[in-house]
């Protein structure tokens, strides 16, 4: 029996940042609000390019934009914020 040896599929290593303790606040009150931002590659173009996807509620909806390495966690961060501000208007950062 003869097996076919497959390629392998492209793979792509996450983008880590340290996070500050303002901005883990901001982020933990999304999390425990069902606002969630996840970040994915984007297969369709070239491999350093990532896209956001935004859970509300378990609602999924996409960011049109396609951001590269070193924008895409300053504009997740970006997201946070914006939903952060929207919800809780007694403190801003």
């Amino acid at each position: 029996m003869a097996f076919k040896r497959w390629s392998k599929t492209p793979s792509k290593k996450g983008i880590k940042r340290g996070w500050n303790k303002s901005e883990l606040k901001i982020i933990g009150w999304c999390l425990n609000n069902n606002i969630k931002i996840g970040v994915s590659p984007d297969w369709k173009h070239d491999l350093n390019y990532w896209q956001i996807e935004i859970s509300i509620n378990n609602k999924i909806h996409c960011d049109p934009a396609r951001y590269d390495d070193e924008k895409i966690l300053n504009k997740k961060l970006e997201y946070y914020k914006y939903y952060y501000d929207k919800h809780n208007k007694q403190q801003s950062f």
